[in-house]
């Protein structure tokens, strides 16, 4: 069907965003259990820890236990602890402390920062003992060199291809030290990626981003052409779920198996009044390339 003039002007081509042009983003409600889905008790919770920033901790809801549970590393002093201890009995949450440090991971859907612009981490993948980012082929083209931090003090590898338009992916090797687990960031928390898939029309899926966090809808077609300013991309798999400018390249995947099917290519609307996207599948470019999960 012909896309009318209207449909063309609202598409979103990239969302690709440089740093000074990207506002400030609201907490992310989907980054926290539902409030109507989950008892009052454990809504209350959140309400209490959404306001802890103290380094050196994470809170979030433990499904072994039905309770929402605030962690401190090794880092967090003596006197931390006990205000931290008041604002978790507060709101009936565990207190747990973990040896170690906690430390910046790279994982699918935290930042990854370039030649001014900012996209997300859609996948961590080998070639052997290679290890490569995957994310979206049009930010790969705006930059040669990547880091994990908008300051650029922290490398994270180098553009070794690019394939867009056409399709929309492209790799980064690793050339630093930095961790870089087989894992989505969901904001808190990190997900295993066990395996990849092919996506159906229908299928219950999320997407995880450095813009807007984890945001969770349903594949609505398949093999899907988007005419975007710089180009055409085919073969997309489209969604119902919102994205912004940065958001790209994140992982689309299945929440209960930690199933990867796709990197976010661009998409229309926004995360205030809805929108929908569209997805680079990613069984093409783990062929195109010869790449394997961790």
């Amino acid at each position: 069907m012909r896309r009318s003039p209207l449909a063309a002007l609202v598409l979103t081509a990239l969302l690709l965003v440089t740093p000074g042009a990207a506002q400030a983003a609201a907490p992310d409600r989907a980054a926290v259990p539902d409030r109507a889905a989950v008892p009052d008790r454990v809504g209350e919770a959140v309400a209490a820890l959404a306001g802890v920033r103290t380094a050196g901790t994470a809170w979030g809801f433990d499904p072994a236990t039905g309770r929402m549970t605030l962690t401190v590393d090794d880092t967090v002093t003596a006197a931390e602890v006990a205000t931290l201890r008041t604002v978790a009995d507060r709101a009936g949450a565990l207190l747990r402390r973990e040896p170690g440090t906690l430390r910046t991971l790279i994982a699918a859907g935290q930042g990854i920062y370039g030649g001014g612009a900012r996209c997300s981490l859609g996948a961590n993948v080998r070639s052997g003992s290679t290890y490569y980012v995957i994310t979206a082929g049009h930010c790969t083209a705006a930059a040669g060199t990547w880091y994990a931090d908008s300051a650029q003090a922290t490398v994270v590898g180098t553009r070794t291809a690019t394939s867009y338009p056409g399709n929309d992916y492209g790799l980064i090797r690793y050339t630093s030290r930095i961790a870089h687990p087989s894992a989505i960031y969901t904001y808190p928390g990190l997900l295993a990626v066990n395996s990849y898939g092919n996506a159906y029309v229908g299928q219950a899926v999320c997407r995880s981003g450095v813009t807007t966090g984890v945001r969770c809808g349903t594949v609505t077609a398949l093999n899907q052409t988007v005419n975007y300013a710089g180009g055409s991309v085919s073969g997309l798999i489209r969604t119902n779920i919102c994205a912004e400018p940065g958001d790209s390249g994140g992982p689309l995947y299945v929440a209960s198996t930690g199933v990867i099917l796709g990197i976010l290519s661009g998409g229309s609307g926004n995360c205030t009044s809805g929108g929908v996207s569209y997805y680079q599948p990613i069984s093409e470019v783990l062929a195109a390339y010869g790449l394997t999960l961790p």
